[in-house]
């Protein structure tokens, strides 16, 4: 078999992305048939035994799991939680293995979640510098002005930091509600949320109803899928790896 970089190999067996493989290396927690393991070097998966903190790390013996799960409202984001609340982990138990949530949606949220069981595609989504777009249907109460719509799509300061600018559309009003669009492009916590209270608007219902062009279309709440190839595809150029 032809050698291949150590990190490469890491990569491969989903354990960590390509970087986070280097530091591990750097920091003598590689070993590659006994001995410490060096930056750049190749190894022949087929003979070459490599230990991760004293742990084998073997290629998968099944293809990954990539799935879109309809999260609902009063489930956590986790695949266990010490509180005993709902997980989204009980939604996917017939998934065949056990896979892991990319990212996050508050337990009042609900929406478009993926989940998967491949470490550093998982990794790559949720690193700052990509920016794969997600879509939300908002629903606020508060008084509303044209001049709201223009602040929530300008820069803002959330929690000290400054954000990425967000896409805004009015898609119209119900009662006492108005009802948004917004694409984010960076996920930061509780961020739609914040930004609303910081307008004075209060969220009511919060919905992802896209990721990239991944969506829920014909989804039911409570229920998963797994992706297409297309749709693995898309989501690896995303991230800047290309399948």
């Amino acid at each position: 078999m032809e050698k291949i970089r150590l990190q490469k190999y890491f990569t491969d067996c989903g354990v960590m992305s390509r970087r986070a493989a280097e530091a591990e290396i750097l920091a003598g927690r590689v070993t590659v048939n006994g001995a410490p393991a060096t930056l750049g070097m190749r190894i022949d998966p087929s003979c070459d035994k490599v230990e991760y903190r004293g742990k084998p790390v073997l290629p998968p013996s099944a293809p990954k799991k990539y799935i879109l799960l309809h999260k609902p409202r009063g489930y956590v984001t986790t695949v266990s939680d010490d509180r005993g609340r709902p997980t989204v982990a009980m939604l996917t138990a017939d998934a065949g293995s056990r896979i892991y949530p990319v990212g996050r949606l508050d337990m009042d949220s609900e929406g478009a979640l993926l989940m998967t069981d491949d470490g550093a595609l998982a990794e790559r989504l949720t690193h700052p510098r990509h920016t794969v777009p997600k879509i939300y249907r908002v629903t606020v109460t508060g008084e509303w002005s044209p001049q709201i719509l223009r602040k929530l799509g300008q820069p803002m300061v959330i929690d000290g930091y400054r954000i990425r600018p967000v896409k805004v559309r009015l898609l119209g009003h119900e009662g006492s509600s108005t009802l948004l669009e917004m694409t984010l492009f960076e996920g930061r916590n509780r961020q739609i949320r914040k930004m609303c209270a910081a307008v004075n608007l209060k969220v009511t219902r919060l919905c992802r109803i896209a990721i990239g062009t991944i969506t829920l279309d014909g989804l039911p709440v409570g229920k998963w899928r797994p992706l297409t190839p297309e749709e693995i595809r898309e989501l690896s150029d995303l991230s800047g790896q290309a399948q």
